[in-house]
């Protein structure tokens, strides 16, 4: 029996308790102006600093979110809602303001990404499908610049995304990979989808469609004029002299060029260092040595500093899931970002701060802007009329009013790339290191305590000066 791939629907794309949520809201007359903000309480992987990514997913998500007569009939039969209820949400589109940091900008733990603004219901029902948008994209934007940070140690070197196969959503990965400085993807629908340098070598499984190694390598040098050899099927040190010998016949022969060979398995340190020896013997220099197999940049940057000959990586596993490390007891595999209401205006006008008091889980009220020192010295969070610090960069921009995009909002995917490597050379060398001593400064505003307080006290709550 064929089975048709699931569809999305954007209406759907929420947590049950969120329609339950609009509909209490809804019977009790409540739908005044709410601010939510979108943030993530700690760093990824150990480290200092978010790398922003999925803003575009966000907005379309939000642009495309309404709900159709089947979705309503779908509600309707899961949950006793009354009739004028379903009559609304079949009108609902999002009619507010969102303020975002551009995809690409860097941000700190606690610090809004993302500030949306409109009628309670409307900001509600989109939380889940905004939070699931900045998270992933977020995760793995910032796992592709570890490793490519990782990478770099001492000298340029390219990092391959090869993660489809194990991708926890691999069109979202390959963007979100090239966004933190990967070059290229593996995945040619990515590739296709995004204009994005597509790039891969051969599998096992070709060298072993062979009687010989040597047969394989020759078959795959015949069909290209630039190819590369994988060497790890049987054994990489008997492997690279019949790839030199293949190598300079179909140099000779046909003009074709060995522009790399890949190991993926066994002794890197050591298996590199042999092949390097054996190409340089051979007069062939200009041979990258390509590595790949579960690696990261906590593996990575240990396979550099023990001096492993690669110029190279391709990475999978730990990239498309944005995973942790066991071994070094760092979580990974998803971001945690979360969406909190934080200012009402109810149907008289009348303004409310609002805040959770949770202690670790614990949020700052009010309407917020965030600005830069331009040295990277401090980040300063503040209320939105508070006045800017001066000479300080304003990290939240514009992206949607009255519910319709503000034009410019989404730049092309190179320029995205570009802001996203600009920001990661700025920041401070301390603060992109693979682990941190410390995180980096993020000041609340005197004002925005003083609301926090107030907040506290409204519902009952006496915080500490």
């Amino acid at each position: 029996m064929h089975r048709r791939a699931p569809s999305v629907h954007p209406g759907l794309m929420t947590d049950m308790y969120h329609p339950d949520a609009a509909y209490v809201s809804w019977r009790t007359g409540r739908n005044g102006l709410a601010t939510f903000d979108l943030y993530a309480r700690t760093a990824p992987f150990g480290g200092a600093y978010l790398l922003v990514a999925g803003l575009e997913a966000a907005l379309e998500f939000v642009q495309s979110f309404r709900y159709t007569e089947e979705e309503l009939t779908f509600l309707a039969r899961i949950r006793d809602y009354d009739a004028a209820f379903l009559d609304e949400l079949a009108n609902l589109r999002f009619t507010g303001e969102i303020l975002a940091m551009p995809e690409g900008s860097i941000a700190f733990p606690n610090e809004p990404i993302l500030r949306v603004t409109a009628p309670f219901r409307e900001a509600l029902l989109l939380e889940a499908g905004i939070l699931q948008a900045i998270n992933l994209a977020t995760l793995i934007a910032t796992k592709a610049s570890r490793i490519v940070y990782a990478a770099q140690q001492g000298q340029p070197r390219r990092v391959a995304e090869f993660a489809f196969r194990r991708a926890q959503e691999p069109m979202t990965v390959a963007r979100a990979a090239y966004i933190g400085g990967c070059a290229s993807t593996s995945l040619l629908n990515a590739a296709y989808e995004f204009r994005l340098p597509a790039t891969g070598t051969v599998p096992h499984a070709l060298i072993e469609l062979f009687d010989s190694e040597e047969e394989a390598f020759e078959a795959v040098a015949q069909a290209y004029n630039r190819y590369t050899l994988l060497l790890d099927t049987y054994d990489p040190r008997r492997a690279i002299h019949t790839a030199i010998e293949v190598a300079l016949r179909a140099q000779e022969t046909l003009g074709h060029t060995l522009a790399a060979v890949r190991i993926d398995s066994g002794d890197l340190v050591a298996d590199s260092l042999y092949i390097r020896e054996q190409l340089d013997k051979a007069g062939l220099q200009h041979v990258r040595i390509l590595a790949s197999g579960d690696l990261d940049e906590w593996k990575i940057l240990e396979l550099l500093q023990a001096g492993a000959a690669i110029d190279a990586f391709g990475v999978g596993t730990a990239l498309g899931s944005g995973a942790g490390s066991v071994e070094r007891g760092i979580a990974g595999g998803s971001l945690g970002a979360v969406y909190k209401e934080v200012w009402y205006v109810d149907e008289n006008g009348t303004e409310y701060p609002k805040v959770k008091l949770a202690h670790e889980k614990s949020t700052w009220p009010g309407k917020k802007e965030i600005y830069r020192h331009p040295q990277w010295e401090e980040d300063v969070v503040q209320l939105a009329h508070e006045p800017a610090p001066a000479g300080y960069h304003r990290l939240l921009k514009p992206v949607m009013r009255n519910g319709e995009m503000v034009p410019g909002s989404l730049p092309p995917l190179s320029e995205i790339r570009e802001l996203a490597q600009q920001n990661l050379a700025a920041l401070p060398e301390k603060y992109r290191a693979l682990t941190v001593q410390e995180p980096y400064p993020v000041h609340f505003s005197e004002g925005l305590q003083v609301l926090r307080r107030q907040a506290a006290r409204i519902v009952g709550v006496e915080l500490a000066e």
